[in-house]
């Protein structure tokens, strides 16, 4: 599967948005039948979105919201099954980190989902405590990275 008309970027339309949201939900809310619309939170309005397109279909998605002028959080992040172990989430994980940059943040923190402490432990997040089980079936780690 080539990779090579991969884009990173913001969703830019209605369309897009819905589509984003749905991803989000499809992989991080239906797997433990949540029902549509907890994939979202009241931060929205005021996060960085970043989708990962292909063949204009979103195959990936992540969030970056600010705590305070030198901290943010990573929330949200989500491949497509079919594109996992391909470099995708790097690339949403490094563009996330970017918008931070750029927003003078210092400090990434974020709550990873125990199965994805690995893939964040690559990228340089330090493993701080175990944090909450959501939906009293999946272990969260808090772990936090130094731009």
């Amino acid at each position: 599967m080539s990779l090579d008309k991969l884009s990173i970027r913001s969703p830019d339309s209605k369309k897009e948005y819905d589509e984003y949201y749905l991803l989000r939900w499809k992989i991080l809310r239906a797997p433990w039948k949540q029902p549509l619309g907890t994939e979202k939170d009241q931060l929205e309005d005021k996060s960085v979105h970043r989708i990962a397109m292909l063949d204009n279909k979103i195959i990936a998605c992540g969030r970056l919201h600010f705590i305070d002028q030198i901290t943010a959080q990573i929330r949200y992040m989500a491949v497509n099954e079919n594109y996992l172990n391909q470099g995708i989430g790097k690339k949403i994980l490094h563009s996330l980190e970017s918008a931070a940059l750029q927003n003078n943040i210092r400090t990434i923190i974020l709550d990873a989902r125990e199965n994805a402490v690995g893939f964040y432990k690559k990228h340089d997040y330090q493993l701080q405590e175990k944090s909450h089980l959501l939906f009293n079936q999946i272990q969260h780690y808090k772990m936090e990275k130094n731009l």
